[in-house]
């Protein structure tokens, strides 16, 4: 609620006047802040028709910081005459006698309240040397409402227990209740940027027609994760300087007899076109347990699934965690987010993959794409996908694909004339630069900070 004293000046004002009164002229004559009439007036109308405000526009001149200097001091022309000393310059030097400071009398002019007597190029002309502005003030014009007294009683905003239970309900007068008020937001939970990012991927792939595996095991044995995938068993991402082996329990005991016995001689021996890494294969290595290092440790479980039945082509997805022993920075973390998409079918070939990887990265806003030649131990040929950054103004990788290799795809039971082309990328890189994150802690471990969490904004991806 306003002063009361001034809300009762206000409708002392109102009654003596005829047409009604401007909350400006009321303010101006009590010496307030208009703002405080305002004030008055937002209380009065929250009592009913106690007042009609009718809010009105109006503009003026006024003079910024600078004109209000010169209107007080003179303008800087009129300074400089005046500080030339009688001893220091001779006046015939100066081709002058007197001058006349028009610049500040036009001011004012303004500061007295006469801008009518200036002409509007006038105005201009000091509006562009910035010492005068046209300033819009809103006002409100004031009259009787059908409920008019210059006496206010307190209406009451609650009911009480105490006045059901006395009945001094019927006597008091209440706050017409407001529907259109808002309510106070409820607390509730925040979804994780990484989170956000994710729904927006998965609902891509689904787009495009995928089925999502389940990616519910984190712990696998190193057989699916790695010899499953034609990855040999001295490979470097088997060491323990790049994966967490587990050591309880420490192996894992039950596999497939007649596949595992198929992937053995692939490595070992050879077969199917190839002739294998030559190497004693040990089934000690193959079940050793570990935090899965990829989610292609789940395609390789779906694809034998899909092996022993009658095949059919399949879009497959996966958006889930893996975990690598890697050395902390900015950029990198033991636990990240891998997103993999695979599709079997006849006749697949490296054509296929890049019109699938332009179709799933058009869907993400990304257009340029380059692809470059890699190597990686399960596909063959392997690219790596680049793409046009134009705010770094280069390319930069986006994701890493490929065909899956005959000795990986062949031992599984899948037809010859079967492919399988797959590609894979990061969550947390598109995460970090839709949110314009630069340091990964930031984005996920313990040194996120909530406030981030709840004020990040819904994900959109420029499709």
């Amino acid at each position: 609620m306003a002063d009361a004293g001034v809300v009762e000046e206000l409708l002392r004002r109102v009654e003596r006047a005829d047409g009604g009164v401007d909350s400006l002229d009321v303010a101006s004559g009590l010496g307030e802040e208009h703002q405080l009439i305002v004030g008055a007036v937002k209380s009065l109308q929250a009592l009913g028709d106690v007042i009609s405000a009718e809010l009105r526009s109006s503009k003026h001149w006024a003079l910024t910081e600078e004109g209000a200097e010169i209107a007080e001091q003179g303008s800087h022309e009129a300074r400089v005459f005046r500080s030339v000393p009688s001893e220091g310059l001779a006046q015939a030097e100066l081709m002058v006698e007197s001058i006349e400071d028009q610049v500040r009398e036009k001011l004012l002019l303004v500061q007295t309240g006469s801008s009518s007597e200036l002409e509007e190029k006038e105005k201009n002309e000091l509006k562009k040397r910035k010492l005068l502005s046209e300033v819009t003030v809103k006002s409100y014009w004031i009259t009787r409402g059908s409920s008019f007294s210059t006496t206010i009683t307190k209406q009451e905003a609650e009911l009480t227990p105490e006045m059901v239970a006395s009945g001094s309900w019927r006597e008091k007068k209440f706050k017409p209740y407001n529907f259109e008020a808002m309510g106070v937001a409820p607390d509730c939970g925040h979804l994780h940027p990484l989170l956000k990012v994710r729904t927006q991927f998965r609902q891509i792939f689904l787009e495009m027609g995928f089925t999502e595996m389940p990616t519910n095991n984190f712990i696998e044995s190193s057989f699916w994760n790695f010899d499953s995938l034609f990855q040999p068993q001295q490979h470097p991402a088997r060491d323990q300087h790049d994966t967490f082996f587990l050591a309880d329990p420490a192996l894992a005991h039950e596999f497939p007899q007649d596949y595992l016995d198929r992937v053995k001689r692939v490595h070992s021996e050879g077969g199917y076109g190839s002739q294998g890494y030559k190497y004693d294969w040990r089934i000690e290595e193959a079940q050793k347990n570990i935090l899965r290092t990829h989610t292609t440790a789940v395609s390789a479980r779906m694809l034998y699934k899909l092996a022993q039945q009658k095949f059919t082509p399949v879009k497959y997805f996966s958006i889930d965690r893996v975990f690598r022993n890697e050395t902390l920075d900015a950029t990198h973390l033991a636990e990240f987010h891998q997103i993999e998409g695979v599709v079997a079918d006849y006749g697949l070939t490296l054509g296929d993959l890049m019109g699938v990887l332009h179709q799933f990265f058009t869907k993400l806003g990304i257009t340029k794409l380059r692809f470059k030649p890699a190597y990686n131990p399960y596909t063959e040929p392997s690219m790596e996908v680049f793409s046009y950054h134009e705010g770094l103004k280069k390319w930069v990788e986006v994701g890493n694909s490929g065909v899956f290799r005959p000795e990986m795809l062949l031992p599984m039971g899948l037809p010859e004339d079967v492919s399988v082309i797959a590609w894979g990328l990061s969550l947390e890189r598109p995460t970090m630069i839709k949110y314009g994150i630069n340091n990964i802690r930031e984005l996920v471990g313990h040194k996120v900070n909530l406030q981030m969490v709840y004020d990040s904004p819904i994900c959109r991806l420029d499709s």
